[in-house]
């Protein structure tokens, strides 16, 4: 699909009803499908071929009235996995009270959707956020975007990335257990874990390289830590940067004017914020580890530097005696001491190599060489 751009003056926003009445999603094609019951394990694979099918009876479902939809909240819900956030956010534009509207007000904000809890009609619920994975390889956090679409039995998500929120979800749905809240409920309460769950892996994956950059800064191999070091702030930075809208938002679930079939536990989610205050802390703790090892590894070099300057200073000294001594022979006076004599020159070049090796052991035992 092509990126959105705004509508011309007089056109319908993009999505927006066509001359037929209603709005369309045409080759939007569903990658996965499945129905989740109301029983423990009860999600099953379905074939569905387009997401128009999926959505059929959304024109249907905002003139029902709110008995009716209480009703199909605790029936089976059916959970459509799509290519990308852009054909989730056009589902979410046609089911809003006005087509199109909501997914023009995205576009003309930012080409990619900011983090955000959203109400886009009476009974459906837009959720953005964005989600984080760590490779081992490179020691690089990775980051994605997570996006579901949540009505009356009906669920639409997207992913962009490759931290496996789906293949998280499924494990949690089909976890053996005493299932809690509406199938719409489960599931997303089954991604809010599994994207704190990610974060949760991502820490772990930072603490290990924080770890291993340890070792480094006091390797006898003197090998330079310094870029490592920021590398890996950087990474923290950004893993924060992506936990941050967990926290931030999430918490809009809660919100009284959302439907309660859509939103999630109050426990579940009150224990996911303490989750994501935890690895919070812990991201803290090894960006401030970081910056001691940083600390540390200067006052090191600059060890190693007072030792230099003091080796250098020792041979520079014992160098500049046979210097002097050299020196003093070559004014060629006529009157010195042993000028004539036969042994004299050996005799000024054992003084030499003496004073040297005197001023050797010296250095050798104050620990400067």
């Amino acid at each position: 699909m092509t990126k959105p751009t705004d509508p011309p003056v007089g056109a319908p926003p993009d999505g927006a009803a066509g001359d037929d009445g209603g709005p369309q999603l045409p080759g939007v094609r569903v990658l996965e499908a499945w129905t989740v019951g109301t029983g423990t394990g009860e999600v099953r694979t379905v074939e569905v071929g387009v997401l128009a099918d999926v959505l059929a009876g959304t024109g249907q479902t905002r003139e029902q009235d709110d008995q009716d939809d209480h009703e199909a909240a605790r029936g089976p819900a059916t959970w459509a996995r799509v290519a990308d956030l852009d054909a989730v956010l056009d589902a979410a534009a046609q089911v809003a009270p006005v087509p199109g509207l909501v997914r023009h007000e995205l576009s003309r904000r930012t080409h990619r959707p900011l983090a955000h809890v959203r109400r886009v009609a009476a009974d459906w619920l837009l959720l953005v956020t964005p989600t984080a994975w760590f490779t081992e390889a490179d020691r690089q956090v990775r980051t994605g975007q997570f996006a579901a679409l949540l009505g009356p039995g009906t669920v639409v998500t997207a992913e962009e990335g490759d931290a496996d929120v789906h293949a998280a979800m499924l494990d949690k749905l089909a976890a053996p257990g005493v299932p809690r809240g509406a199938p719409v409920q489960r599931i997303v309460s089954a991604a809010v874990l599994a994207i704190v769950g990610g974060a949760s892996q991502v820490e772990l994956g930072l603490g290990d390289a924080v770890a291993d950059t340890e070792r480094v800064v006091f390797d006898q191999q003197r090998e330079d830590p310094v870029e490592r070091i920021y590398d890996l702030k950087r990474e923290i930075t950004e893993a924060r940067r992506a936990l941050m809208p967990v926290s931030a938002e999430l918490p809009e679930l809660l919100d009284p004017d959302v439907p309660h079939h859509l939103g999630v536990d109050r426990r579940m989610l009150e224990r996911v914020v303490t989750t994501v205050e935890r690895i919070d802390r812990h991201l803290d703790a090894h960006d401030d580890l970081l910056s001691d090892m940083l600390q540390v590894h200067m006052s090191q070099v600059s060890v190693r530097q007072n030792e230099d300057m003091r080796k250098i200073s020792a041979w520079a000294a014992i160098l500049v005696y046979p210097t002097i001594v050299a020196g003093v022979y070559g004014m060629n006076f006529r009157a010195m001491p042993e000028l004539h004599w036969a042994l004299g020159y050996p005799f000024a070049l054992a003084l030499m190599a003496g004073g040297c090796l005197v001023l050797y052991r010296v250095f050798k035992r104050v620990g400067w060489l």
